[in-house]
């Protein structure tokens, strides 16, 4: 795109807009001429039919020389030559004005063919005044702005196509599995019964996968539409965290992990929506508890700052590098491949608490030290105007 703070230019007329202008100007003294030799003959015949109008006239005349303390533009029966130079001097430059005028929009007439020939990198250079100044800045404006539209427009399409390729290579995964066992129990391929409750084992898992890999889709881009409704009530979060610990706890003793909440207040009564909060705590407790590697406690941290509720879902597992950081909340996304496959996860966990959090008019980081990796929410307390109309 061009550089915002490149120097504007005026205009430079060509040789034969030089010469039009120059013609212009010589037609339109001409035609002066001759309107100025038309009127004084009309005026003269009038003044010569009319003594008393002739009297009238000298009379001005003689006040006018009078008050000026001179008669030198009033001498003899030509004094209303002066005027008549004073009127063709204005409408010359205005003709002259004029015509420059339409020579400098045929200069931006040509500019914008040129932009819209597919040249969106380029801008109108020219500095001008006046109404055509306003003209150019909103033509710039409006390519600026329709560049930027095209833009987002192919983040979009990119961005549809990677999720269409990341869906079909996840899914293609464990179907390709699931069609192949089945298929060696539809062929008789197997020694024995334990063989065969092995294969449809490895068959009902890899289903359960592709499940939870569209469930988590539709989950995906329900919240990311900005239509979808949000079910605001108010409720205590302290007691809500502390329901989901105890929902965790078994499968957190299993793997030798420790979950504990600490709260500022006994209370933190706030308004959201209960179910979409619930999914993103899930959602990080349970990457807590698959991700973690070398975890033994998980913390969940309430707390208030002004009008914001800030949350902390944190574990003393491996840190996460700090490239990866930034792209956690990408859909898709995985710090290590191959211990994503073995955990059976989507990728798309994060990116839903992000959506669920951002659609309650809050925002959620990671931040990762060697003791703690830890995600911040933050939430308003009181809903606002914005989220009262999504009701």
């Amino acid at each position: 795109m061009q550089n915002k703070t490149e120097k504007k230019k005026h205009i430079t007329l060509t040789s034969k807009e030089i010469s039009e202008l120059f013609a212009e100007g010589i037609v339109t003294i001409i035609l002066l001429l001759l309107l100025n030799v038309a009127v004084l003959v009309v005026l003269s015949s009038v003044i010569n039919s009319s003594p008393s109008l002739t009297d009238a006239i000298w009379d001005s005349k003689n006040i006018f020389a009078s008050r000026l303390d001179s008669d030198i533009f009033w001498n003899g029966r030509n004094f209303i030559l002066p005027l008549f130079l004073i009127l063709d001097v204005a409408v010359l430059y205005w003709r002259l004005i004029r015509r420059y005028r339409q020579m400098q929009l045929r200069h931006i007439i040509s500019e914008l063919h040129y932009i819209a020939n597919g040249n969106y990198d380029h801008r109108i250079p020219f500095e001008l005044r006046g109404d055509l100044n306003r003209v150019v800045s909103s033509i710039n404006g409006l390519v600026d702005s329709t560049v930027a539209a095209i833009e987002d427009e192919r983040r979009i399409e990119k961005s549809k196509d990677e999720l269409i390729t990341n869906v079909s290579h996840d899914i293609r995964t464990p179907l390709t599995s699931i069609i192949g066992y089945l298929g060696l129990i539809e062929d008789r391929q197997y020694h024995s019964e334990e063989d065969l409750l092995k294969y449809t084992h490895t068959a009902y898992v890899k289903a359960k996968q592709m499940k939870s890999l569209v469930e988590d889709l539709f989950e995906y881009t329900k919240v990311r539409q900005p239509s979808v409704p949000i079910n605001m009530t108010s409720f205590d979060m302290v007691q809500l965290v502390e329901q989901l610990a105890v929902d965790f706890e078994l499968e957190a003793s299993k793997k030798g992990v420790q979950i504990q909440t600490v709260a500022d207040a006994p209370q933190l009564i706030m308004d959201g929506d209960t179910e979409k909060l619930v999914r993103v705590f899930n959602n990080l407790l349970t990457n807590a508890l698959k991700y973690g590697k070398g975890a033994t406690q998980i913390i969940i941290e309430v707390g208030k700052a002004g009008t914001e509720a800030v949350l902390v879902v944190k574990n003393n597992g491996e840190m996460i590098p700090k490239y990866a950081l930034d792209s956690l909340f990408d859909r898709f996304y995985r710090v290590e491949e191959s211990r994503n496959q073995e955990t059976g996860g989507t990728g798309l966990g994060l990116a839903i608490s992000q959506s669920i959090v951002a659609l309650h008019g809050g925002y959620i980081y990671a931040k990762s030290t060697p003791q703690w990796t830890s995600f911040i929410i933050h939430l308003p307390i009181k809903r606002n105007s914005a989220m009262a109309k999504k009701e």
